[in-house]
């Protein structure tokens, strides 16, 4: 929401910021809400107004971008993404409306409970965050003709495919064998579409090393690598038999996800904002990234490692141990982001981010 927000911020002026800070507040607050909410009852009443909050706070969101994109003349490319990020997300809240309503009609089934939460995780992690963030990188390759043709041939792909793909997570469920097809040609449109996407990118590097510097380059390199691999993931996740095997087990699951929140995404935002420099760049913020990807890559190996012990139904001795200690990995890199985005040195004349 920041990056967006800041995107509005060249185009419409600084003013913008102030029309968006009660929404900022609010997101952040009902974040809070939901974490602590989540940890003490799991999913009850107080998490659910939380959560309910949350989403009413990314309709008002949805509605003042979409509004202020269209003060912006002319047909750009990056509007595309960023349209469709808005559509997604509010398509997304219907998972948790619907679980919501089984809940307190008291008919939830196994079934239709993870078909509920996958519904609303996969136009969130495929929709939302992923339209956003591509649409960031087309908005930094604006002035590039060629660059635009193809994210825009790929936008059409992506936004195709993202609907149908849905039913990739919920295979375990009867599908109609025109259903199934018609998932092949959604994991075909997204090869094609990040295909042309890198191809862009490839011929394109030294306006890139231009565009993008510092060690941020190599975030979004993994953020890349890691998107990569969930494609490749997902084409495999095709054949029905792979696809109820690996949601049948917690571990791939939880790794998939961590894979697209946190390889992808998260490691995207923060390579973003480190290349483009859009923060204070220090030797404490840049060894904080890396301590950050070193737990992200800890914690994905650990869970592959326990996923492929789990089809053998063997147990990894310590396995929680570990995990655990990727955790803290995790949390030490952020807070020493933290630290150095916070920090003023002598003589510093850069205002700390607020």
């Amino acid at each position: 929401m920041v990056l967006l927000i800041y995107y509005l911020s060249r185009k419409l002026g600084d003013k913008i910021f102030a029309r968006y800070r009660w929404i900022l507040y609010a997101n952040l607050s009902t974040s809070y809400g939901m974490l602590v909410s989540f940890i003490v009852q799991g999913y009850a009443l107080y998490s659910i107004v939380f959560s309910t909050l949350s989403i009413i706070v990314s309709f008002f969101f949805a509605v003042y971008f979409w509004s202020d994109l269209n003060k912006i003349p002319g047909a750009i490319v990056s509007h595309l993404w960023f349209r469709w990020s808005l559509i997604f997300s509010v398509i997304s809240a219907f998972g948790p409306f619907s679980l919501a309503c089984q809940m307190m009609a008291k008919t939830a089934s196994q079934d239709w409970y993870l078909a509920s939460v996958y519904y609303y995780l996969h136009f969130q992690y495929n929709g939302w965050f992923l339209f956003a963030g591509i649409g960031l990188l087309a908005d930094q390759f604006a002035g590039l003709e060629a660059v635009q043709r193809k994210l825009r041939k790929a936008f059409f792909l992506f936004c195709g495919a993202c609907i149908p793909a849905y039913f990739l997570s919920v295979l375990w469920l009867p599908v109609a064998a025109n259903i199934y097809y018609l998932l092949i040609a959604a994991v075909i449109a997204q090869l094609i579409g990040w295909a042309l996407i890198l191809d862009a990118v490839r011929k394109n590097m030294s306006f890139i090393k231009q565009q993008f510097s510092g060690f941020g380059n190599v975030l979004l390199i993994l953020s890349a690598i890691a998107f990569t691999i969930k494609l490749i993931l997902q084409t495999g996740s095709i054949h029905p038999g792979l696809s109820q095997l690996s949601y049948g087990f917690r571990p791939i699951i939880i790794g998939y996800l961590h894979l697209v929140l946190l390889g992808v995404t998260t490691i995207f935002v923060i390579g973003y904002i480190l290349s483009l420099r859009l923060i204070r760049v220090s030797k404490v913020l840049t060894l904080g990234a890396a301590v950050f990807v070193a737990g992200v890559i800890i914690n994905e190996l650990l869970l592959m490692v326990q996923g492929v012990a789990a089809l053998k139904y063997q147990a990894v001795p310590y396995i929680q141990i570990f995990l655990f200690g990727a955790a803290v990995i995790l949390m030490l890199g952020l807070l020493i982001m933290f630290i150095g985005a916070m920090k003023r040195q002598v003589g510093d004349h850069v205002t700390p981010v607020s």
